[in-house]
């Protein structure tokens, strides 16, 4: 396992490479170039600079999270052959440059969705937290402003105004799409880039919905073991795999973690690690990493990765918002650092009692 963060740039993090050169254990960073807009070309000058800022710290470019699949591959629209050209023309920047991960994910409209950004804990610290009954009275047209309110300021991954200046567009979108039709455009899709992932060994690691379960009426497909195996069958190429998302998979108490991690050897390419209390049905909060602070024993989840050989990175995923800092709601420095070296040492233990 290599132990990672997640860095947003420096134009848009309030965390500083700097600062997570100084996280013990941590070796790279995860990252990506936000101000193109999916469907775009990357070139490879801007990738090589971005690579250059971080080897500049002592780090390294551990994989791109993400690069944002078109609403057009998705519902499977004429013109996605285009954008799938443009995606392919990445795949080949990026493994020239000896990238070899890319987190994506293939949920639509909403990247991820929350009732609350900054629901206050009894301990003072705020967290993301998710409540169905909100959310149902939520129109789902509005529901942008409601986040950005509690953003700080900053950029929200999968909620770029630009897009949502399009939600009714986008919802009409995928008025006729349902679950196998988004299976079958993910295929698709799969199918067109994973010779070019094969050619430059760049693992495709796709993300789980969150939360797992539909919202808002949309189709969602990546919530549990039965289709976290479809998908990594239907294609099979040691390149086409997941990323283990426990926060994700977590939201539903029904997903046995562990057992999903083990039944997926060879396929995990990618860890987010990070625990959540279950409030009720459709109810959740965010928690520190620490298992006893929240509803997931992270001790088996790191065994379970332990178990099925994992090498790839790993990142303490969203953090609580602790001691007055502030930054992008889930992406502080401080609560990420904690969960980092909490992570770490559980590797460490792990791996002595082996």
């Amino acid at each position: 396992m290599k132990m990672t963060l997640r860095w947003f740039g420096k134009e848009v993090d309030s965390v500083t490479l700097k600062q997570i050169r100084q996280i013990p254990g941590v070796k790279g960073v995860i990252t990506t170039l936000y101000d193109i807009p999916a469907g775009e070309a990357w070139t490879r000058e801007r990738v090589k600079d971005l690579k250059d800022q971080i080897k500049e710290y002592g780090l390294e470019l551990s994989g791109i999270e993400s690069v944002n699949i078109h609403d057009a591959i998705k519902v499977g629209l004429p013109e996605r052959d285009k954008y799938i050209e443009n995606y392919i023309k990445t795949l080949e920047v990026l493994g020239t440059e000896n990238i070899d991960l890319v987190c994506y994910n293939f949920m639509p409209v909403f990247d991820w969705t929350r009732s609350d950004l900054a629901k206050l804990r009894e301990d003072g610290s705020t967290v993301l937290s998710y409540d169905q009954e909100i959310i149902d009275q939520i129109d789902p047209t509005k529901i942008f402003e409601q986040m950005d309110a509690k953003s700080n300021g900053y950029l929200l991954p999968g909620w770029e105004p630009e897009r949502m200046e399009k939600i009714k567009e986008l919802f009409d979108m995928y008025r006729e799409i349902d679950e196998e039709k988004l299976f079958e455009n993910l295929k698709y899709f799969l199918e067109a880039i994973i010779p070019t992932c094969e050619k430059y060994n760049i693992k495709m690691a796709i993300h789980p919905d969150d939360p797992a379960w539909s919202v808002f009426g949309l189709p969602r497909i990546v919530l549990n073991k039965e289709n976290l195996l479809r998908l990594t069958q239907m294609v099979n190429s040691p390149c086409n795999g997941i990323t283990l998302c426990t926060g994700s998979l977590g939201s539903n108490p029904h997903n046995d973690i562990p057992d999903i991690i083990r039944s997926l050897q060879g396929k995990v390419h990618f860890a987010h690690v990070r625990n959540l209390r279950h409030l009720g049905k459709g109810k959740f909060d965010e928690a520190a990493h620490l298992s006893s602070d929240g509803s997931l024993d992270m001790f088996e989840i790191m065994k379970a990765l332990h178990d099925i050989d994992f090498k790839g990175p790993a990142r303490p995923d969203h953090g609580r918002a602790i001691w007055d800092e502030v930054s992008m709601p889930g992406y502080g420095l401080y609560d990420r650092a904690l969960g980092a070296t909490y992570l770490n040492g559980i590797w460490e233990a792990i791996q002595k009692m082996s």
